[in-house]
């Protein structure tokens, strides 16, 4: 949630950048209304109060002295009314700005680029190299039903289409791939957790998913539970509504959970194959940080991300995304995108970002510093997500029969 008090402060400027982001100065204008609008209000109500408490100290005297309080009996009902009418003007008030506020974007980081989308993203680096075939490289689909490892009309059959069923090595893959993550993450100072893969709505407010996002979200009928689009969600509410001490920042978290979303939006894309699933298996990091260490963390999880590419011996670059393309919550984001052969390709395989106190501000995550209660900075990031790393590895480590090796460091997990 963008902070109140900066929009009214600096609104020209707020409004200049949150427009690269696709949020209109009309919601911007009609939220600084209501802002002022209940200001107004609230200082209407200090100056009831204050009558009302110099009347009520009339009505004391007057009471001793025997005069007549039917007047400022009056006057001082009058007052109530009025005070009451301006106390559920500024409730009202206060849930419209709630509301508005729920849905506006986070403010983009100055040295993020302009642009108003994909095709304006900035490649950073680019690691590793792409591997080299004396044949027309298969994509994975082909492998993955040839080898046996992913069974597509079994998943639809299951549930419905963009869901797929692995079996035998595909599935035993997964498996590792996991297990390697999280043993990767640990290794780089992340605390490893189990979390639910169910959220209540107020945790998804938290990260941001609510209300904003709820058509892409599976909600569970009858009850305040939805399942999880990521273990962001459940990792950085971890501290929902607490204060921490700045002694224990920063707070480095892993999970791995399935992930479940509707897609809404992205009908026509990557209908064949895994790589746009309704569920799908991914190992997170998020760390809530200080201020002042975020940027630091923020290049650690881009490295620890792009370490355990290189592990696996996959090429991929770093994309530093435009304006445009930047997700609700992040104020900069960092992609990883890998080198898909089969696709001639790179595709996106991990997201880095920093919100900044933007989570924090909505799931009132704090630290003590000194005698102050600051807003702690929130960020995540794919570790990675598990069935784009399978696809990876199915099309990078493919042999002309169709075969697939295993990575090195894969084969213990195996």
């Amino acid at each position: 949630m963008i902070d109140k008090k900066l929009l009214e402060k600096d609104f020209d400027n707020i409004s200049i950048a949150l427009a690269k982001k696709g949020v209109s100065v009309e919601v911007l204008e009609d939220l600084k209304e209501n802002i002022s609008i209940t200001k107004a209000k609230r200082q209407a109500m200090e100056s009831i109060q204050a009558q009302q408490k110099q009347l009520s100290s009339q009505f004391g005297i007057y009471k001793k002295e025997n005069k007549d309080i039917s007047q400022l009996q009056t006057q001082i009902a009058t007052l109530k009314q009025e005070k009451q009418k301006l106390e559920d003007e500024v409730k009202t008030n206060e849930q419209t700005i709630d509301d508005i506020i729920m849905g506006v974007a986070n403010i983009p980081d100055p040295n993020v680029p302009d642009g108003k989308d994909e095709n304006d993203n900035v490649v950073l680096e680019t690691i590793g190299e792409k591997p080299t075939f004396s044949f027309t490289p298969k994509e994975h689909w082909e492998l993955g039903e040839k080898n046996g490892m992913i069974d597509f009309t079994r998943g639809v059959k299951l549930a419905k289409s963009r869901f797929a069923a692995l079996s035998g090595i595909g599935a035993r893959l997964e498996r590792a791939l996991i297990n390697y993550f999280l043993d990767f993450n640990r290794q780089r100072g992340f605390q490893e957790w189990y979390v639910p893969f169910m959220a209540n709505s107020s945790m998804l407010k938290g990260t941001g998913q609510l209300p904003k996002f709820e058509d892409d979200l599976f909600k569970i009928e009858g009850e305040d539970l939805y399942l999880i689009p990521t273990a962001e969600v459940q990792l950085t509410n971890l501290y929902h509504d607490e204060i921490v001490s700045k002694d224990d920042l920063p707070l480095l978290l892993t999970s791995y959970t399935p992930c479940f979303r509707k897609e809404a939006g992205s009908a026509g894309r990557d209908t064949r194959g895994i790589i746009r699933q309704h569920q799908f298996d991914k190992v997170e990091m998020v760390a809530i940080t200080s201020q002042k260490q975020s940027e630091e963390i923020f290049n650690k999880m881009v490295q620890c991300a792009s370490d355990l590419l290189t592990s696996l011996g996959l090429a991929h670059q770093k994309v530093q995304l435009c304006t445009g393309d930047l997700g609700f919550s992040a104020s900069t984001t960092i992609d990883l995108e890998v080198w898909l052969p089969g696709q001639g390709k790179y595709r996106e395989i991990s997201s880095i970002s920093n919100t900044l106190d933007f989570q924090a501000r909505r799931a009132k995550i704090r630290y003590k510093d000194g005698k102050k209660n600051l807003l702690c900075h929130t960020l995540n990031g794919s570790s990675l997500a598990v069935g784009r790393t399978l696809v990876a590895i199915m099309e990078n480590y493919q042999n002309e029969d169709g075969t697939i090796n295993i990575p090195e460091v894969l084969k213990k997990y195996i």
